[in-house]
């Protein structure tokens, strides 16, 4: 029996029982904190994803709810090489393993390979979308090659010396020694 899944509300362990599916193209605006990252300009991008639910040893006591998670994106950045626009293209593909509440999560974090989050009722796993692609933003984000000859002077022809050349500062400390 196929249910239509919520995924601003979704019952994690619900959806895992049934191996159930979820896929998505949503609007780069609709990510708020991943949209403030962009050069902008381009809120109708797509960012496509797809959810998957597994149920380990279903007999079990304690059986191992799952999540499996692909996102892609391909986002207007700027190249901090050149400052000119350059799209960085995201890729996210994660599993999450669901434990019973964050206590749990806590405890079983360092010994655990995976990624664990506590389990919900009403799991919000477009913002599981987003923080992913959060994560996979470069924080250097910079072109294979700039489009333009980036400039690597640091000397600013245009810039005024207060009417010429400096005096060493030395030859200043010099002449004072001198005075005494």
């Amino acid at each position: 029996m196929a249910k239509d899944y919520d995924p601003h509300r979704l019952d994690v362990r619900r959806f895992a029982e049934e191996g159930a599916e979820l896929t998505g193209e949503d609007g780069l605006r609709r990510y708020h904190r991943l949209s403030a990252e962009t050069q902008g300009g381009a809120p109708d991008r797509p960012v496509t994803w797809q959810a998957r639910g597994e149920l380990l040893n279903p007999r079990h006591v304690h059986p191992q709810v799952w999540l499996h998670l692909d996102v892609a994106a391909n986002l207007p950045l700027v190249c901090q090489r050149c400052l000119a626009p350059v799209e960085m293209p995201l890729a996210v593909r994660r599993s999450f393993r669901f434990v019973p509440d964050e206590a749990t999560a806590a405890a079983e974090d360092d010994a655990a390979e995976e990624d664990l989050l506590a389990l919900s009722h009403s799991f919000d796993l477009l913002e599981l979308v987003e923080d992913e692609l959060l994560m996979e933003v470069p924080v250097a984000p910079m072109h294979e090659v700039c489009p333009q000859p980036v400039k690597m002077s640091a000397v600013d022809d245009d810039f005024d010396t207060a009417g010429g050349q400096r005096e060493n500062p030395f030859a200043v400390l010099g002449r004072i020694k001198a005075g005494k």
